[in-house]
């Protein structure tokens, strides 16, 4: 797809942008505040015991306050505060991310005879940048594709980059934009790194992590991506 204009459409790698940021992102939650359920949910001591809540098992005010306020910040729809599969599904999610630490690769699954290269654990929804055995930067959460438009899979090589790049498609911001797989492509975007159900194939990021990676990459890097995202 080296033909792309500079602002043409990708489809691929085009992310609804409709849920508000995290708040770890300093922005305020935008979806409308919904009326809080009564009902105890089949995952209620688990996600009681993420939030520091009373592990009780039931349903409280407070609890679904709580759990409101999580799905909100995430833009997990519905945001009643029940305690149900994607709500733990994403703070299950958030726990073995967590777990890596600085070591994403223990598992050898990312190639280590590459120089530079960007990995990609869709499994755990991590990226980072690594040199060898030498983790140079992350690992950060990503949001990667949802059922039906997965990030696909192995070794590629990063051919475009376009610093403002825009979806004429979509009429979206793909802010540091680096393609390694037809309309697919490491950018960032306004919406929580863990908001369901994910993105039309493109690796999103924080501004942040994404401006990171366009310091660190270049044209003709490498980038391995290997697992499988979790509901596709």
């Amino acid at each position: 797809m080296r033909n792309i204009g500079r602002r043409g459409a990708v489809a691929l790698g085009v992310t609804g942008l409709v849920a508000p940021l995290t708040l770890a992102l300093g922005a305020a939650p935008a979806q409308a505040a919904s009326s809080c359920t009564t009902s105890t949910g089949p995952y209620q001591k688990q996600v009681e015991k993420f939030l520091g809540r009373p592990v009780d098992g039931r349903q409280s005010s407070a609890d679904c306050k709580a759990i409101q306020a999580f799905q909100t910040r995430h833009g997990i729809t519905p945001n009643i505060g029940y305690a149900g599969s994607v709500t733990w599904g994403v703070m299950d999610l958030m726990n073995k991310q967590k777990a890596v630490g600085k070591n994403p690769n223990k598992s050898g699954k990312c190639p280590v005879n590459k120089g530079r290269i960007a990995c990609v654990d869709l499994t755990l929804q991590l990226s980072w940048i690594q040199d060898g055995k030498k983790l140079v930067y992350g690992p950060v959460p990503v949001r990667t594709g949802r059922d039906g438009y997965e990030t696909r899979t192995g070794l590629k090589k990063i051919y475009w980059r376009d610093i403002d790049h825009v979806s004429s498609l979509y009429h979206v911001s793909m802010p540091y934009s680096q393609f390694f797989d037809g309309g697919q492509a490491f950018h960032s975007v306004g919406v929580s790194m863990w908001n369901p159900p994910g993105s039309h194939g493109c690796v999103n990021m924080t501004k942040t992590d994404a401006k990171k990676y366009w310091s660190l990459l270049r044209n003709g890097d490498d980038v391995f991506i290997y697992g499988r995202k979790p509901g596709t």
